[in-house]
């Protein structure tokens, strides 16, 4: 489905949609967020993901982090995608970073996925970005194929995460 489909489709009352995230939409993003981690063989969220969720989408602050559904004509929601700008030091600019896009297992291959891509592209434009990046396992070849036929170029990086708190690995 190209982006202009699929900008189209979510403008049909009868097709799913794309839409931001609403308050009460949380606790299922938080479902579709565990499902997510269990898809990747990772850790599963803490609990009150939803709660922290709130806080950074809806707190007092201006917005740091943009959540997207993808929501069926009969109002289930069966996926999601984050994103928030970042920094390029080596470019000089900012960008938007997609940090998730799931969508549950029954509903990929309907055209869901070019319509987060759509979205994602139209929140970039909207925040002034030029760009959008990611990351995705190694392992995740559907994945891998769907963003090369959208004409994405991979860049291999290994990321790495480190505990702040104390107790924990150097200096506190």
């Amino acid at each position: 489905m190209s982006a202009a489909a699929a900008a189209a489709a979510a403008d049909d009352d009868d097709a799913a949609r794309v839409r931001h995230a609403r308050a009460e939409d949380l606790e299922r993003v938080a479902e579709l967020a565990a499902e997510h981690a269990a898809y990747e063989k990772a850790t599963p969220p803490a609990p009150g993901l939803a709660d922290r969720l709130a806080r950074l989408l809806f707190g007092p602050e201006p917005p740091r982090l943009r959540c997207l559904v993808a929501e069926l004509p009969d109002g289930r929601l069966v996926g999601y995608s984050t994103c928030a700008p970042e920094l390029s030091t080596w470019e000089g600019t900012e960008y938007l970073h997609m940090d998730c896009l799931y969508l549950a297992e029954t509903e990929r291959g309907l055209g869901l996925g070019p319509l987060f891509i759509a979205a994602l592209r139209a929140e970039a434009r909207a925040l002034g970005l030029t760009e959008i990046q990611w990351q995705t396992p190694t392992w995740n070849e559907g994945a891998i194929r769907f963003y090369d036929r959208l004409g994405a170029t991979a860049k291999q990086k290994l990321r790495y995460s480190l505990p702040v708190g104390p107790g924990t690995f150097g200096p506190a």
